[in-house]
């Protein structure tokens, strides 16, 4: 079910692409706009088992949704304590407090051992949690695989990110189809963030515009970003001069935040 509109509150953006892309660099550029603007609450989810935002947000954590289900699984009287009360409390139990955001880890994948009923029960949880505030940026998964788990039942803005590789635009096009193919699933906006440009503006476009895609923006390739990446330092902590942030700054006014 797709949905043109994008109301404020409680506006969900997911970030997703084929791995190496710089998906992780964007959801965090992203957060250190809307928290420097001041004016929204932002929540920040790793959906990624890969757990990179953290440190691109210079947040150190130490409890995940993925160990709330595990000790669900596990613990028979952790899951009778979780369900005598709100999930939407049990998911706050893993939020950690950034500069001006909260962030919340999903932890690693379903795997072996999979209690389906207690994984949608998380979902809700996460969906609730969501609608606290103005903004969620999900970090997800490389590929389709944020999709097929459904993290969010909703995404406002699915941004979909790529190099200048067409591997990176044929993961594009299979998570779209993905998507727009979930009749569970309520889609807004999507489009494409093209990361690491150099030129070639025009064949970008027609690229983009094979998948019937619109360009939500360009990401350039930032000297910055390769240093911090280099030293260890967080990407929130980049100067606002640079680049990156300022694309990032556009990206987010382009789809109306």
């Amino acid at each position: 079910m797709e949905n043109t509109s994008t109301n404020k509150k409680g506006t969900v953006i997911a970030v997703t692409g084929k791995g190496g892309t710089g998906k992780t660099v964007l959801s965090a550029l992203m957060v250190k706009v809307l928290v420097g603007e001041g004016k929204q609450s932002v929540l920040a989810i790793d959906a990624d088992s890969a757990v990179s935002l953290p440190h691109a947000l210079g947040v150190e954590v130490k409890r995940t949704v993925g160990q709330i289900r595990d000790e669900v699984i596990n613990d028979p009287a952790a899951r009778k304590e979780l369900e005598s009360r709100h999930i939407r409390e049990g998911m706050k139990s893993c939020l950690h407090r950034g500069a001006g955001f909260d962030l919340l880890l999903m932890g690693r994948g379903e795997g072996p051992g999979c209690f389906c009923s207690v994984n949608d029960l998380l979902r809700y949880g996460i969906d609730t949690l969501s609608k606290e505030y103005d903004v969620t940026v999900v970090d997800g998964e490389a590929g389709p695989e944020q999709i097929n788990r459904r993290v969010v039942p909703k995404i406002d803005v699915l941004m979909m990110v790529t190099d200048t590789s067409s591997r990176a635009f044929r993961t594009a096009g299979l998570i779209q189809e993905i998507a727009k193919n979930d009749p569970a699933l309520e889609l807004g906006k999507k489009g494409l963030v093209i990361n690491k440009v150099k030129g070639r503006e025009g064949e970008l476009q027609d690229a983009a515009s094979s998948l019937g895609l619109e360009i939500f923006g360009y990401i350039p390739d930032d000297e910055n970003v390769t240093a911090y990446d280099f030293r260890g330092e967080p990407v929130i902590d980049l100067p606002p001069s640079s680049p990156s942030v300022t694309a990032a700054e556009n990206l987010l006014k382009k789809i109306g935040l």
